[in-house]
Order: structure tokens, then C-alpha cells, then sequence
């Protein structure tokens, strides 16, 4: 099974260089950076992948634009301050094709020798297994048929992860990779670690309870 990798940006150029250089080594089927009108030098960086897309901003469209794109078998979603442990493509590739499994994501490692990220690393698994919900930085694999099916994102300005992962279940089964994906502290340093991970357990909260999404996406901050 071919993998397409999609990556959605604005404003990364302090990672998206390095994160393309790993992604490179690890060869999936193709590369594609989808931009939401970037003012540095990401475009330039973004040449090195095999297709660059502009659009206006907004990740679940630039993540769907990019889908519409790509030419795999499955398509992996990951952000641009992420990195794959090797053999990540081929176990998400397995993953798919065991029954009953409709999507995955790979475990994840908070770049930080801090024991306190280990936990928020195992609450993170815990999630994707009890809930089936997967967030956005522990990099969704689904085929392309499958994401056809349910529409792709929802073009909501903030968790169109989590709404995927809402239909998804539905469906069937959400994997966990036995395979890691490197995730940059650098949210929860400009936060502080505590502030930011109630941070994301209260917009959680409030979104299963009813406030759209876009109500809550300003309490977000973008983080570069």
C-alpha cells in the first residue's frame, strides 16, 4: 500500500526543513506540503517536497485539499513540527489491513527528557484506545477510500481531528501503530505544561457538550 504524506502550514519554517529531510528517509510514495498562505520562507523549503499547494488558510481544508491531491493508497496526515520513528509507513500500512480496522495513529513522544511528558505520551495512547479519538499531532493514517467515505475533515477552524475520529468509529475499529511519532514540546513550553494540557482537556470537554469548534478556536493560539 502506497502512502501519501500530507503536511498543512503557515509560518513553519524553524521546522518544516528538518521534518521533510526525516520524512524523506523514511520514502513513502510522495510528499505533499499544503500551505495556507505562508509570509516566510516556508514556500521555499516546501520545494523540496513532490507537491507544493496554496490556499487560504484553514488545516482541515489544507489537509483536504492535499488528500485530493495525493495519489496513495493511504494517506497520513502530519504536522509540520512532527517526525516518524522508522518502519512507521509500514506498520501504518498493516494496520489497515487487519479487519475491522478503519483508521490509526502511531504512539506519541513528546521531544522532552521531562518523566512528566511520559505521562501525557501514555494519556495520548490511552485516549486513541478507550475513545477512538485521535488529535492531529499524533499523525492519522486512513485509506483514501475510507476518508472518501466520511468526507474527509470537516472544515471546522479548530479539533477536525477529533470530528473525524467521531465518524470514524462509527465505522469500525481505531488502531494504535506499535510505532512512535516525534512531537515538538514547543506548545506546551510557550504555555507552560500544565496550562496548556487543561487547556486541551477543557476545549474537549466543551466541544462533546455542544459549543461548535469555531466558538472555541480562539482560545487556541496559533504556536510557531
Amino acid at each position: 500500500m502506497n502512502v501519501s504524506v500530507i503536511i498543512p502550514t503557515l509560518n513553519e519554517e524553524g521546522c518544516l526543513g528538518e521534518t521533510l529531510h526525516l520524512l524523506r528517509a523514511r520514502r513513502p510514495h510522495e510528499i505533499i506540503v499544503a500551505d495556507g498562505g505562508s509570509t516566510d520562507a516556508t514556500p521555499h523549503i516546501a520545494q523540496s517536497a513532490d507537491l507544493f499547494l496554496r490556499g487560504p488558510p484553514g488545516r482541515a481544508a489544507q489537509m483536504n485539499d492535499g488528500a485530493r491531491h495525493a495519489t496513495g493508497d493511504v494517506l497520513l496526515f502530519l504536522h509540520a513540527d512532527c517526525s516518524l520513528e522508522p518502519g512507521a509507513l509500514v506498520a501504518a500500512a498493516r494496520c489497515l489491513q487487519k479487519p475491522g480496522i478503519v483508521a490509526g495513529c502511531f504512539r506519541m513522544t513528546v521531544q522532552s527528557s521531562s518523566p512528566v511528558f511520559r505521562l501525557i505520551d501514555a494519556a495520548a495512547t490511552a485516549r486513541v484506545r478507550l475513545t477512538g479519538l485521535i488529535y492531529g499531532d499524533q499523525g492519522l493514517f486512513i485509506t483514501r477510500k475510507r476518508f472518501e467515505q466520511v468526507g474527509g475533515f470537516p472544515e471546522l477552524r479548530l479539533m477536525e481531528d477529533v470530528f473525524i475520529s467521531l465518524k470514524l468509529r462509527k465505522l469500525g475499529r481505531i488502531a494504535v501503530a506499535p510505532r512512535r511519532i516525534f512531537v515538538s514540546p514547543r506548545r506546551w513550553q510557550r504555555a507552560g505544561l500544565i496550562r496548556q494540557t487543561l487547556r486541551n482537556w477543557l476545549l474537549t470537554a466543551l466541544a462533546a457538550g455542544g459549543v461548535h469548534p469555531d466558538r472555541l478556536a480562539g482560545f487556541y493560539p496559533a504556536v510557531r
